[in-house]
């Protein structure tokens, strides 16, 4: 048990960081030596530091590699020894009952003893996993040591003069750089793919047709085939419809109020007025999304739905203008923010060529700093239109959930997002249209937002290339 603690994954990890550490010392203190021995540092290659790091990037990756590497198959590997222990009864049994077996022995190994009778078969073979794991910690930890401390000494023995320590040092980084691109990049491919196939097998049982362009959305399958809609209806319109609108007013809001903010902050606020109201501004960020669809809920739909009384309108208790309000309230930070960064990035002296050619401080504004800032204003508006369309929970709170096919702002409306969370809340089967349908309405989401992000590109290349 002592064995098995001094050798836990933790404590393997902080001896390797002291190896590591201590690697690193040792490596800079013997390019010192050899500088010294050859009478300067400037004899060397590179410079100190470089062969520091080279030593400790040979004492720690081999290490840090077999570790990640054991902890990936360690739980395969002792799944399979302890199958292989059990009785024939056991091994036998079909997979679904050989795994709650397996989830049994490995709570019996965790200290999560899920009953109270415990069969002899499994506390023996969980008494197995304990001695394998034990056993793998201890040859885990004494393989780890020993390629740590070989490959500090062995690092250490080839510094030279000579020796190109730098460039190994920024080939690795270099290497490590395109490791983490290219992890980000599978990674959305996976993301991408995940959607479309199930979004392929929505459309094997309800056409593409039908999705994109039906007027009913009832996607709720009746348990009697002679109810109502036992069948579904998954036409997707009034929920883009809803999307559309709510996104629509939020970003009306938007975009005027935080782009004139950031004008205001950039070009005509004094320094003290300017280092209050930018971080107020900015706070608006920060308060949670249930927090502005309580203030949606409680206070803005009441109030609309009393000021539409007073002129003999009918308004919703939760209508889509209450949501578009607050939504466009909530992202008026990521546009205000990124447009006051941008336009400060504006060089002076393209004002100052204005104002000497006579221009006032609005012309030059709306004629010089505006479209040089443009391209910066264009991301900031599609981070903010990008985040209407992906909120949830103030439509959730001041929209509704009902899927009305209507240009009212004061009815009822869904958006995408909320109905992809609707579908998938709770146990589901992905086999049936309801769930599947979720899968769909992301793919859609999904080749939305590339587009939008095509647009801005455009946008932001064209006016790039008349200002540089």
């Amino acid at each position: 048990m002592l064995k098995q603690r001094l050798m836990s994954p933790l404590v393997l990890i902080l001896i390797l960081l002291c190896l590591t550490g201590v690697s690193y010392q040792l490596g800079r203190t013997r390019a010192l030596s050899v500088a010294k021995k050859l009478g300067a540092v400037k004899t060397l290659h590179s410079r100190p530091v470089y062969y520091g790091v080279l030593t400790a990037l040979w004492c720690g990756l081999p290490a840090l590699f077999v570790f990640v590497a054991w902890q990936v198959c360690e739980p395969v590997i002792m799944t399979k020894l302890v199958v292989a222990q059990l009785p024939e009864e056991i091994r036998t049994l079909p997979e679904n009952r050989l795994n709650l077996a397996l989830n049994d022995i490995k709570n019996l190994v965790s200290g999560n003893i899920v009953s109270s009778e415990i069969k002899p078969e499994i506390e023996e073979a969980a008494n197995l996993y304990k001695n394998l794991q034990a056993t793998g910690n201890v040859a885990l930890g004494v393989v780890i040591l020993s390629l740590a401390l070989i490959g500090a000494f062995f690092s250490r023995q080839r510094i030279t003069h000579v020796l190109r320590a730098r460039n190994h040092v920024e080939n690795v980084f270099t290497f490590f750089l395109i490791a983490c691109s290219t992890f980000a990049i599978f990674t959305t491919i996976g993301i991408v793919l995940s959607v479309l196939f199930e979004a392929i097998r929505f459309f094997k049982v309800i056409p593409i047709s039908d999705f994109l362009f039906g007027l009913e959305w009832s996607p709720q399958m009746a348990i009697r085939s002679d109810q109502v809609g036992s069948s579904g209806a998954f036409g997707a319109i009034p929920v883009f419809a809803g999307t559309a609108m709510i996104s629509g007013i939020a970003m009306f809001v938007a975009v005027p109020l935080g782009l004139m903010s950031a004008i205001y902050l950039s070009e005509y606020a004094g320094k003290s007025f300017r280092s209050v109201a930018k971080p107020l501004l900015e706070i608006l960020a920060g308060i949670p999304t249930v927090v502005y669809g309580f203030f949606a809920a409680l206070t803005v739909a009441p109030f609309i739905r009393n000021m539409g009384g007073t002129f003999g309108l009918d308004v919703s208790s939760e209508s889509a203008l209450a949501a578009g309000l607050v939504m466009g309230i909530m992202i008026i930070p990521f546009i205000s923010s990124l447009s006051d960064d941008v336009i400060n990035a504006v060089p002076q002296a393209m004002r100052d060529g204005a104002l000497a050619l006579g221009a006032t401080k609005s012309e030059t504004i709306k004629q010089v700093v505006i479209p040089a800032a443009l391209p910066g204003i264009v991301g900031g508006v599609l981070l903010a239109a990008s985040r209407a369309i992906g909120e949830t929970m103030i439509v959730v709170m001041a929209a509704g959930l009902a899927a009305n096919l209507t240009a009212n702002p004061l009815q009822a409306v869904t958006t995408v997002t909320v109905q992809i969370v609707t579908l998938l809340v709770g146990d589901q089967e992905f086999d049936s249209p309801k769930t599947l349908v979720a899968f769909a309405l992301g793919l859609v989401l999904f080749i939305v937002t590339l587009m939008l992000n095509i647009i801005a590109l455009y946008v932001v290349r064209k006016y790039r290339e008349q200002y540089e």
